[in-house]
């Protein structure tokens, strides 16, 4: 591994980089027994990424991560929920609460747990004693893939697909909706000029409305023209 100083508002930091590609900066020095966490801000991670929660970290972070790690980005999940503009951490007490002892040596098991959160991206320190941790974690890159096993590879990739047809099924509803009221507010206004409904029928076909929804939608200009001058005649 090759160690690179960094200067980061006027303290020194290390950069170690990993096989993968991916960087550890450490917070510069020995931490304090309380540590603040903040959010990390990425609109773009917070719009694609996934809960530290959810069946998808659980399934396809966590052999990456380690288990250590994985709960404890949970842990600081629920915390957000809570208190979302951050909050302190004492180090020792949620050690123990994860079940990893002690906090104390560079290769406790807690010190490598918030070390792998920022050599795997999922935080970064913004000073000494203050971590910026995601809300949400990336979907798997490439290079992490590559670490699962073969099943689970082929589980992400079925989630992949899954996901692309979901997302073009509700694009094709989406559309589908649109093109209905667009045509029953053609409809309705041909009927409140007067047009009967076969000549109605072929405007809308003059706007390439499908035979179906046109009759759909002609059906329910009837109805809300008849509703209308129910009222009308009401009053």
């Amino acid at each position: 591994m090759t160690l690179t100083p960094i200067r980061t508002g006027g303290s020194s930091r290390t950069a170690t980089s990993r096989p993968d590609g991916s960087t550890d900066r450490s917070s510069g020095g020995a931490l304090p027994g309380t540590i603040t966490i903040i959010p990390w801000s990425d609109p773009v991670i917070e719009s694609l990424g996934h809960d530290p929660r959810s069946i998808y970290v659980e399934t396809f972070w966590l052999p990456v991560l380690g288990p250590s790690t994985t709960f404890l980005l949970r842990r600081v999940a629920r915390s957000f929920d809570s208190d979302p503009e951050g909050f302190p951490m004492e180090l020792e007490d949620t050690a123990r609460a994860l079940g990893v002892g002690g906090r104390s040596g560079r290769n406790a098991p807690f010190q490598r747990a918030l070390g792998r959160c920022v050599t795997f991206g999922m935080a970064r320190w913004v000073e000494h004693g203050t971590l910026g941790v995601r809300r949400k974690l990336p979907p798997l890159a490439r290079r992490h893939l590559v670490r699962l096993p073969d099943p689970l590879r082929a589980r992400h990739d079925q989630w992949l697909e899954s996901l692309r047809v979901s997302k073009e099924s509700l694009r094709v509803s989406k559309e589908v909706e649109e093109l209905r009221q667009r045509a029953r507010r053609l409809a309705l206004n041909q009927l409140r000029l007067g047009r009967t409904i076969v000549a109605t029928e072929n405007e809308l076909a003059r706007h390439s409305i499908h035979p179906a929804l046109a009759h759909e939608s002609i059906d329910w200009a009837v109805f809300q023209q008849r509703r209308q001058t129910s009222a009308d005649g009401e009053v």
